[in-house]
């Protein structure tokens, strides 16, 4: 083939008219192309952390295998309860020594503020801060935002604080069940002061007070219907009662709040023996009256200390853990039983056809539940 042939659909009288030539090959055709095979895409798996090393990298304070301990606490898988339970029996000789603070707080008090201005303070004093941030769970999806950490930007990123963000799974008082362990993992972790922040304010949250060493309920300005709707029983519980936001136009305004706050709390029965509940002030945004919040918290440690009130309200938390813990192994135990599972759907029916009592259904699967375990 010539290096100007033209192509056969071209007139060869009228060359000018075609500007194309064949043209031979650089012989690929004894080189055939190789079409390179890619494999699927396969995510490697990560190995589970033994026990023994959990346990060494959370005293050597490693935030990542932290994380991964406080996964594991809170796994409802049962091939993960044996597995963190002798976690926590290799990490008890290592608690204990950590100031233990709940928070909570009327919706749009400025709680993940108030703990962001608070913690930041307290790492600046050179101490080490763990936050259990507890979001609320959907009761239809089951799922929670926890997008407590995302609020705490400044704070996140100090090397001396660590942050976790926890659902509340529905448990009551808006607590995950497994926050007492995560928070023994934290102090075995060398943290020196716990903030545990719950989802709200109720009767329901009263949970948090069996866990905790001090108790401060976030309010905001404005106290004349605000009391009228708090309720009575949470500000018993509570050992500081903080008016937030106390700045700019607000301030007055606050300060009326506190001495109103004040005047009721004369006459409520005080949370812990010894200890007079009192309200104060404080804002976030001028960082003013932050200090001062720490200052009643070292108190009250130490009074309690003095009295052995502090020592003794831990024990009492101790035994009220074990009987919660009784509560949920049953609760468990019950539903995960073959033969309530089985007859459970039927007994439903029935109650909702009005064939017999609730009580009457109880009683029958309390009877199947019993019989199997005799």
């Amino acid at each position: 083939m010539s290096m100007d042939q033209r192509p056969e659909w071209s007139d060869p009288n009228k060359p000018e008219q075609c500007s194309s030539f064949i043209r031979k090959g650089d012989g690929q055709e004894n080189h055939p192309v190789s079409v390179q095979k890619y494999s699927r895409f396969q995510k490697h798996k990560s190995t589970e952390p033994t026990v023994q090393e959990l346990y060494e990298g959370v005293l050597k304070g490693d935030r990542s295998l932290l994380a991964r301990a406080i996964t594991l606490v809170e796994s409802n898988a049962e091939r993960h309860f044996q597995k963190s339970q002798q976690l926590l029996q290799m990490l008890l000789p290592h608690t204990g020594k950590a100031i233990r603070v709940g928070i909570t707080g009327v919706p749009g008090a400025g709680k993940s503020t108030f703990i962001e201005a608070f913690g930041t303070y307290l790492c600046g004093l050179g101490l080490r801060i763990a936050v259990l941030a507890i979001d609320p769970s959907s009761s239809i999806s089951g799922g929670s935002i926890l997008g407590d950490k995302t609020r705490m930007e400044q704070l996140a990123r100090n090397p001396h604080a660590f942050i976790r963000p926890s659902p509340t799974a529905g448990k009551l008082g808006g607590v995950h069940r497994k926050t007492r362990e995560a928070m023994l993992i934290c102090e075995a972790a060398g943290f020196d002061v716990i903030l545990i922040e719950t989802v709200g304010v109720g009767q329901s949250e009263v949970i948090i007070r069996d866990m905790v060493d001090f108790f401060m309920l976030l309010v905001l300005t404005g106290a004349g219907d605000e009391l009228q709707g708090m309720k009575k029983g949470i500000m018993e519980l509570a050992d500081a009662i903080i008016v937030h936001k106390a700045d700019g136009d607000n301030k007055p305004i606050a300060e009326k709040t506190k001495r109103e706050y004040n005047r009721i709390l004369h006459f409520l029965q005080p949370a812990t023996r010894g200890w007079q509940t009192k309200a104060y002030t404080c804002s976030s945004l001028t960082k003013e009256g932050i200090g001062d919040i720490w200052k009643v918290i070292q108190s009250f440690e130490q009074k309690g200390k003095a009295s052995g009130v502090f020592e003794e309200r831990r024990k009492s938390q101790s035994r009220e853990w074990m009987y919660s813990m009784i509560t949920d192994h049953l609760h468990y135990q019950f539903y995960q039983h073959p033969d309530v599972k089985n007859q459970l759907p039927k007994f439903e029916n029935k109650v909702i056809a009005g064939d017999i009592t609730v009580a009457t259904a109880v009683e029958k699967l309390f009877q199947l539940f019993l019989d199997r375990k005799n």
